[in-house]
């Protein structure tokens, strides 16, 4: 039985721009075909079990040959495989997806186009450069840069090209340009025309060089620009000096180590990347089953009936507590009438997505909020129990003790090093490449370094770093490192509103 083919486009680079329906083909694909410009976070939509392959091009440097992709295709839908071909920007503009498409046609395979958002309108638009305006340019070509100079006869037409469109925007031109421009000129384009060089628009690395149709050449040369970038032509670049915004953001141009194990760091990188960071995801820590695998919790789980109080003291704990609770068969039915505290408003949420509303939420997000909002509802004998993290500080169950309740803490798992790539981390903090590291924990601090070595701590005080309260604060500390920015709401709200204040006063 044939497959299906979807070649799909992946949009321009940021990877927010790909389309609801290519993330539900991605959904349900069995082979991914994708390529060099499509942000690799858009593969996390496909199955983890689905089979990736990449036939990347990067100028001259092919990984696969276009005749050799397009069989490739053929082959996977014949093997009766949904194969999404994942390709930048959009299938048809310069993507070579109708030479694809043909090949499944002269198979007799059935094949889906899903269209993308081209670079060609949306990277000028990050720049601040509207294609057409009514007021400058009524009308705007999109050219493929890409065109062999040396060969014998070309297929632009120059004559009608350089003079007869407001706006033109050359694909894959840069190492053309040259030619490009002087082409342009030769044919009529004022050498004073404004123009633009964009390079890996819509990313957080967008690069925008503003020059003239005379100079651009030159600039690009001088400015060591490389691919993959546009150049855009006509009176409508000028308008980037007041409509510019992807790059005025507070945290462009910065570069952000976020140390969160993989499965939790999205949510501080989407809103870092919000305020315009560049974030390298090096997850420091990553969750593993506690060190007794669930004996602890397991036995607290057959008794939990008996429990005046259950805490919890991170959304960690929530998550890890409740995965184990359905695994061996229970619903939330089993917490009978226990009261229920959480640390924070963030471990309060967790719990509401459990259909759980705390009791008790401290105003401190510390064990030692918990102990004040607790302390006049506790008498002698009450049980209470902590699903928890493996390693964590002693206060809580130690005051609880103190005040006559019987305390069993269990592990619902722990944090153990991640698989982050050691060397390139310290390569880039040697290098002076990131701005700034963010802790959410002491593990992330005590992992990172443990990673780096032995001069993990001299690296890290070479730039500013985060934390999202006192206590990874004081980890820091206790590790030689001193932090630049300390949550005063110990949250990922509350850290990137720190970071986010920080830089405005400096900025």
């Amino acid at each position: 039985m044939a497959g299906m083919v979807y070649l799909v486009g992946a949009g321009p680079g940021d990877y927010q721009l790909i389309s609801v329906k290519a993330c539900e083909y991605l959904k349900n694909a069995d082979t991914v075909v994708y390529d060099r410009l499509a942000d690799e976070r858009i593969l996390s939509y496909a199955p983890k079990g689905a089979e990736f392959i990449y036939v990347g091009k990067a100028s001259s440097q092919h990984t696969m040959k276009q005749d050799d992709i397009n069989q490739l295709l053929v082959d996977k839908a014949k093997e009766g495989k949904v194969v999404v071909r994942l390709k930048g920007g959009d299938p048809f503009v310069f993507g070579r997806g109708g030479e694809e498409a043909l090949l499944l046609y002269e198979n007799k395979l059935p094949f889906e186009i899903v269209p993308g958002i081209t670079s060609a309108i949306s990277v000028p638009a990050y720049a601040g450069i509207p294609v057409t305006h009514r007021a400058v340019a009524t009308s705007f070509a999109v050219i493929t840069g890409h065109e062999d100079p040396t060969k014998g006869n070309s297929n632009m037409r120059w004559d009608k090209l350089s003079t007869a469109v407001d706006t033109l925007v050359f694909l894959m031109g840069v190492e053309n340009l040259p030619h490009i421009t002087a082409k342009l000129i030769e044919n009529g384009r004022s050498a004073d025309t404004p123009a633009a060089v964009i390079r890996w628009g819509t990313k957080p690395e967008q690069r925008v060089l503003v020059t003239t149709v005379g100079e651009a050449a030159e600039a690009v040369r001088k400015n060591n620009l490389k691919p993959p970038a546009i150049f855009i032509v006509g009176d409508v670049v000028n308008l980037r000096e007041k409509l510019a915004w992807f790059d005025n953001r507070l945290l462009f141009g910065k570069t952000v180590l976020v140390t969160r194990a993989r499965e939790q760091a999205s949510k501080l990188t989407s809103r870092l990347e919000a305020l315009g960071a560049r974030c390298i995801e090096a997850p420091s820590i990553k969750m593993a089953a506690p060190a007794d695998a669930y004996r602890g919790v397991d036995q607290a789980m057959d008794d939990l009936a008996g429990y005046d109080w259950l805490m919890f003291t991170s959304t960690n704990g929530v998550e890890h507590f409740f995965d184990r609770l359905f695994s061996k068969g229970f619903d939330t039915r089993r917490l009978g009438t226990a009261k229920i505290a959480a640390i924070g408003a963030a471990t309060a949420q967790k719990l509401r997505e459990y259909g759980i509303i705390a009791d008790v939420v401290p105003v401190e997000f510390r064990a030692e909020g918990i102990i004040e909002a607790v302390k006049e509802q506790i008498t002698a004998g009450m049980k209470i129990l902590i699903p928890r993290a493996q390693e964590a500080r002693e206060i809580l169950p130690e005051k609880l003790r103190e005040l006559g309740a019987v305390v069993t803490v269990v592990p619902v798992y722990q944090t153990i090093e991640g698989d982050l790539n050691g060397q390139e981390i310290k390569t880039m903090l040697k290098n002076g490449e990131i701005d700034l590291v963010t802790f959410t924990s002491s593990s992330t601090v005590k992992n990172l370094l443990n990673i780096l070595g032995t001069d993990g701590s001299a690296l890290v005080n070479q730039v500013k770093t985060a934390c999202i309260g006192p206590i990874t604060a004081q980890t820091c500390l206790e590790h030689t490192i001193n932090p630049a920015i300390v949550a005063e709401t110990y949250t990922i709200a509350g850290l990137v509103e720190a970071i986010e204040a920080d830089f405005s006063a400096k900025a």
